[in-house]
């Protein structure tokens, strides 16, 4: 009788992959919190629409019901929680998202090659895109300032460290600052963004000037607010 063939076994696969996510902060109280919330859903209804978000209590105390609550409160707002940050393991429950640890700025590669000026043996403090970036691609560089010698499509999403040049039309989401640069900016040539975001502060493309659109334009921030102006 021949022996049985023992099955080989099959190893698992394991892959690393980053998502970029929201964080959000909520301040108290969290009513009028979650009423701002339902201001930008109201301007833009597909703001938060498949981006995943963290959660970080650290500005708030809340019990475990309220914990419960707020996130009963962001899935009814089809706001999807990855997971939870800045608060105790003993206030969650097992039905809660996970409590998360160390989040870092991280690239995230689009579909196109990216090509980035860079120096030998130094870590570049610019990024230079030669191809204009598509819908849906996301660049994320958090080092400093992205140069974009051509358009960025609609529902595509520019994050910089410093400040974000479009030699184009910018038609999607562009953050510049990300890591507190308050005198970041954003440039381009013809402004028809989604969404523009310079150390947290934004405007989506319904607080834009109409007068504005189609034009050269910077954002800055002057103080606690966001300026838009032509660019002359």
């Amino acid at each position: 009788m021949e022996a049985a063939v023992k099955p080989q076994r099959q190893m698992v696969r394991l892959r690393g992959r980053s998502y970029v996510a929201f964080v959000f902060t909520p301040t108290v109280p969290v009513q009028d919190w979650l009423h701002e919330i339902d201001a930008t859903i109201a301007r833009s209804p597909g703001f938060f629409a498949g981006r995943p978000v963290v959660i970080d209590l650290s500005s708030v105390d809340l019990s475990q019901s309220g914990i419960g609550h707020l996130l009963t409160s962001l899935q009814d707002r089809n706001i999807r929680v990855l997971g939870i940050e800045g608060v105790e393991e003993a206030r969650l429950t097992p039905m809660m998202p996970p409590l998360l640890s160390g989040g870092r700025s991280c690239v995230v590669e689009p579909n196109a090659p990216i090509k980035a000026e860079t120096k030998a043996e130094a870590k570049p403090t610019s990024l230079l895109l030669e191809n204009p970036v598509r819908s849906g691609q996301t660049v994320i560089f958090p080092e400093g300032d992205v140069t974009i010698l051509g358009s960025v499509g609609s529902g595509a999403e520019i994050v910089a460290g410093g400040s974000i040049h479009v030699y184009g039309a910018l038609r999607g989401r562009a953050m510049a600052g990300v890591n507190g640069h308050t005198s970041a900016r954003i440039y381009c040539q013809k402004i028809e963004a989604e969404l523009l975001a310079i150390d947290g502060f934004y405007q989506t493309a319904d607080d834009i000037d109409a007068a504005l659109r189609g034009r050269p334009a910077q954002a800055f921030l002057q103080g606690n607010t966001m300026r838009i102006t032509a660019l002359n």
